[in-house]
């Protein structure tokens, strides 16, 4: 070999120099990717500067058998009788207790495709109790489709001197059966916001809302699961609505309190990757 002629290879040292710097270029993306995607900007996100009592709760509820369920995405401020007055008024019907007459009911409604406006609903549990009241709305001829909500009383107290009621609101799609257990339930839609405005805007219509504003829920979410193994996706806030007192008719428009400018800027790049979501293939 002359010395014009070039070298079959880089000598040793000069390439394994040049890996070690790649793999430490990498190792600091991946820490500075996982201190930005799960330290630093959920912490900007998680704000409760209007219902402070909310910091800290759990944001998902369980299944009788400790399985992760519906998130929370739906809250009410107001008493037990502002509640049902204001789900009456907008068209909402509260849902029967579990027992085997409404079982076969509700049986009867899905195989002979008949209407169950106020067929009963699966419990749930929230800090180890079911639900105070469960509500729904047909979406169809019978009770495998329809709109449902269950509410927990989770402060006696709130800022406003009122309770406050957290909630998961849901679309039922279908019946089928379970993907963990086995048995036969409601399979949910997997956009679980579009419940949430669907609910918000039955109460607002009926003039039954004051005002509304957001807390962290379970924060954004791609690919989450129910208690039936149903997918989910959200944006992962809590819109609280701030029910009118004894039901007394709003005629003026709902006070939308504004959250922080970074929960704001997440939510407006969330409604992007919404829109991208809904033209995908049903999953």
């Amino acid at each position: 070999m002359t010395d014009l002629e070039p070298s079959a290879s880089r000598p040793a040292p000069l390439r394994h120099g040049r890996l070690r710097r790649a793999a430490l270029i990498t190792c600091v993306a991946a820490v500075t990717y996982g201190a930005v995607a799960y330290l630093a900007l959920p912490s900007l996100w998680t704000h409760y500067e209007h219902q402070k009592g909310l910091a800290g709760l759990p944001m998902v509820t369980r299944t009788a058998q400790g399985i992760p369920g519906d998130p929370i995405n739906v809250g009410m401020i107001g008493s037990e009788k502002d509640i049902v007055c204001a789900m009456h008024a907008a068209g909402w019907y509260p849902a029967d207790p579990i027992t085997l007459r409404s079982s076969l009911e509700i049986a009867g409604s899905v195989l002979l495709d008949r209407p169950y406006h106020d067929a009963p609903v699966s419990h749930l549990y929230y800090q180890g109790r079911r639900e105070d009241l469960a509500f729904e709305k047909p979406a169809g001829a019978s009770a495998d489709t329809r709109h449902h909500v269950r509410f927990w009383k989770v402060l006696d107290k709130g800022v406003e001197g009122r309770p406050v009621w957290l909630g998961d609101a849901t679309f039922d799609r279908g019946v089928g059966i379970s993907k963990y257990t086995g048995a036969v339930t409601h399979h949910i839609n997997a956009d679980i916001d579009a419940e949430r405005q669907s609910l918000a805007a039955d109460l607002e219509t009926a003039g039954m809302v004051d005002a509304k504003y957001q807390v962290t829920g379970v924060g954004p979410t791609l690919t989450g699961r129910n208690g039936g193994g149903d997918l989910y996706y959200t944006d992962g806030e809590v819109w609280l609505l701030r029910l009118v007192v004894g039901c007394a008719k709003r005629s003026g428009p709902v006070v939308d309190i504004p959250s922080p400018v970074a929960t704001e800027i997440k939510d407006d790049i969330w409604q992007q990757v919404r829109t991208a979501l809904e033209q995908l293939p049903s999953r």
